[in-house]
């Protein structure tokens, strides 16, 4: 058991037979009663993120889970196919633990997936990652003062807002928190 004043955003513990990883950490002081504590928390068993207050003296189950290395396989109707790079063994992952991860997944890449118990529970995308565009509109200068976005397809799929310089063909990195485009990606060209 640990002191929730000793969470912190990262941290992972356990309350009424959830896991919980705490995605941000407030701790508000009021007048002269108690202090208490309010957590932004992802349910690693069902991915959805919500908010959880305590008092400063409440305890909690400090949870440690292992992360491992693991290459997303194929994905079927109902789960989401990986190999552990380590030992080669397989295993899936429902769509409910998945959740809005889904739509970054790439065949072939390399993931980190949390186990709980010799459980998977979640997938861990890195904080960015590369798509190309395979359609976007034309970028007409001048209409603005300001930065200006346009809409484009990524090879994923999915819609997104990028500046006006970015053209059909190039790569970009996305924010995988987000969804948000971060960059153009660096090439280097072979002489």
């Amino acid at each position: 058991m640990v002191n929730i004043t000793e969470l912190r955003t990262g941290k992972f513990f356990e309350d009424r037979d959830d896991i919980f990883e705490v995605l941000n950490y407030e701790h508000l002081k009021m007048g002269r009663g108690s202090a208490n504590i309010k957590l932004k928390v992802k349910n690693l068993r069902s991915s959805t993120i919500t908010e959880k207050s305590f008092i400063s003296g409440a305890r909690v189950n400090e949870v440690h889970l292992e992360k491992k290395k693991v290459k997303f396989l194929w994905k079927d109707e109902a789960s989401f196919n990986f190999t552990d790079t380590g030992s080669w063994e397989q295993f899936s992952l429902n769509k409910n633990q998945i959740g809005e991860t889904a739509k970054f997944l790439k065949e072939e890449e390399e993931y980190e997936i949390l186990f709980f118990d010799k459980k998977a529970l979640s997938l861990e995308l890195p904080r960015l990652m590369e798509f190309s565009v395979s359609e976007t509109g034309p970028g007409v200068k001048g209409d603005s003062v300001s930065n200006v976005y346009k809409s484009a397809t990524l090879s994923n799929g999915m819609q997104i807002s990028v500046p006006l310089f970015i053209k059909t063909g190039d790569k970009i990195k996305i924010d995988t928190r987000s969804g948000e485009y971060v960059q153009r990606s660096t090439f280097k060209q072979k002489k």
